[in-house]
């Protein structure tokens, strides 16, 4: 499964991630904190909402900050 993150910079500081496949949205401090927070509410909201327990989910960065 592939999916999408959009990783912008804040405004007010740090960097917000989305993913459009899902609506997920997050937040962190660094690029590699909003990636990682994205992935894990990606994967909870697929647990949630598809029934599957085990999902593996790759990251792949390309960045154009």
């Amino acid at each position: 499964m592939i999916l999408t993150a959009v990783i912008t910079e804040a405004e007010e500081g740090g960097f917000i991630a989305l993913n459009p496949e899902t609506g997920t949205t997050t937040q962190g401090e660094s690029v590699e904190e909003a990636s990682a927070n994205l992935l894990e509410a990606v994967q909870l909201f697929i647990e949630t909402f598809s029934g599957e327990r085990h999902l593996s989910v790759g990251c792949r960065a390309h960045a154009n900050l």
